[in-house]
Formats: structure tokens, C-alpha cells, sequence
């Protein structure tokens, strides 16, 4: 693109490095709870519920830590 002065305006580019490290480790975390609230289940509506925690797992790890931890 050129303006009124015939030079050429040029955008600078934001650089954003991101490791998927941290989504791994939430997949595998999800997977492994999945297979144990589901396996704990002795209906079909409370595997259900399982897989509904087991996307919430890391709310329960925070919420025990902090029992334990007197924080809470």
C-alpha cells in the first residue's frame, strides 16, 4: 500500500511463542479421570456426571489442596 507520499507503510508483526505443554497435560488429566469416575459408576447417568467432572478435575485438586493446606 502507498499513501499521499508515495512511501510504503509497513505493520509490525506481534511474535506470540506458545509451548502446548500446559494442554497435554489438562488432555491427559482429563482422559485419566474420565476412565476412573466413569469405571467408579454404576449407571449409566452417573458415568455421564463422571465425564462432567472429569472436565472439572482441577477445581476439585485446588478445592482438597486447600483443605488441606488449612486455606480454605
Amino acid at each position: 500500500m502507498s499513501n499521499e507520499t508515495g512511501t510504503f507503510a509497513v505493520k509490525e508483526k506481534k511474535v506470540v511463542c506458545r509451548t502446548h505443554a500446559a494442554d497435554a497435560v489438562y488432555g491427559l488429566g482429563f482422559i485419566g479421570a474420565a476412565i476412573y469416575f466413569i469405571s467408579q459408576a454404576a449407571t449409566f447417568w452417573l458415568g455421564v456426571l463422571g465425564v462432567l467432572k472429569a472436565l472439572v478435575w482441577p477445581a476439585f485438586l485446588v478445592y482438597a489442596a486447600l483443605k488441606a493446606l488449612n486455606l480454605q
